[in-house]
């Protein structure tokens, strides 16, 4: 093994948070204590966060509990996953003996479909659908639930306006925590819906879901507004220098609007440069897992710049090799 490791194959934010003392003298009430089940401050602060009422909000812990409690009202049942995507969203239906399809277009979406569940921004492509267009979608097939998962959204690049899940009662989106606010360890996020499927939702979420450490670090971390906000300067600034750098070391980018991006390796490879990659401490995500992606892309997420110089150096000395 190098000496050094970087990993590029998680998306997670880089910038450290220096907030931690803040919540620490309180440490071991949370652990020994009961945590709210109903998660009253954290989800006050979500919904001034997100500008909503407080009764549209659920925490879960971590947006996989909420894709794992939205499959289970689709077995038997046709669902519809916007592939290449999140692995998860195929695992949680497969395990309820949902009849799955992959459509590679929001347009594509057969009549028969009784979920439709997508990533925007996109992992792992980085791709994004205007909130426009979807809530056309949504309009045109009301007897579908449309499932978004939005884990990436706070690293979105360019103006984009909020869905209005509101308007809609077969919206259900998904936020993470973890990501933004690097709380991976905790597990939080939260689900934002229409009155029916909140209801529909907590009726079959575990009691005292999500534990009273990950309440109090995402409460303190979302009212840490400055930390958003350089968050997105950081990457809106970072991440297309970064991809500039992968291009003139001579490997093509696929465009993105948010945190990480895809490489085309097809040539020399994508064993080749991972193993290469590797052999310099530097670890990328491989796609062969993704539908349509099939190995001919790397992922790699933004990181910071002396270390994503690493990546692009090590990029130009693969090109050059014999």
């Amino acid at each position: 093994m190098p000496e050094r490791v970087v990993d590029f194959s998680t998306n997670v934010n880089v910038l450290p948070w220096r907030g931690w003392k803040a919540f620490a003298p309180d440490l071991p009430g949370l652990l020994s204590a009961y945590p709210d089940d109903e998660a009253e401050e954290l989800r006050s602060v979500i919904a001034g966060f997100e500008n909503c009422p407080l009764e549209n909000v659920l925490v879960v812990n971590g947006s996989n509990e909420a894709i794992f409690l939205l499959a289970s009202f689709f077995a038997g049942k046709k669902a519809a996953v916007l592939q290449p995507a999140y692995g998860e969203y195929l695992r949680a239906l497969s395990a309820y003996g949902a009849d799955i399809c992959g459509v590679t277009a929001p347009e594509r979406l057969p009549e028969d479909v009784e979920a439709f569940f997508l990533c925007n921004p996109c992992n792992p492509t980085g791709a994004y659908i205007e909130s426009g267009k979807l809530e056309k979608l949504f309009a045109d097939h009301p007897r579908v639930l449309f499932v978004i998962d939005e884990a990436y959204i706070d690293f979105l690049m360019g103006e984009h306006r909020k869905i209005d899940f509101l308007r809609h009662g077969n919206v259900v989106i998904l936020r993470s925590l973890t990501k933004i606010f690097h709380l991976c360890g905790v597990r939080a996020g939260y689900v934002l819906a229409a009155n029916e499927w909140l209801a529909r939702l907590k009726n079959r979420q575990p009691t005292w879901s999500v534990n009273a450490l990950a309440q109090t670090a995402a409460a303190a971390f979302l009212r840490d507004e400055d930390f958003v906000r350089e968050t997105r300067a950081f990457y809106t600034t970072e991440t297309p220098r970064f991809m500039a750098e992968v291009e003139k070391a001579g490997f093509g980018v696929l465009p993105t609007r948010t945190n990480f991006f895809l490489i085309d390796v097809s040539k020399p490879g994508d064993e080749e440069v991972i193993r290469a990659l590797l052999e310099r401490g530097l670890v990328v995500r491989h796609t062969r897992n993704f539908p349509g992606l099939d190995g001919r892309y790397i992922r790699a997420a933004t990181r910071l710049p002396r270390e994503n110089d690493l990546l692009s150096q090590a990029l130009g000395e693969i090109v050059s090799l014999p």
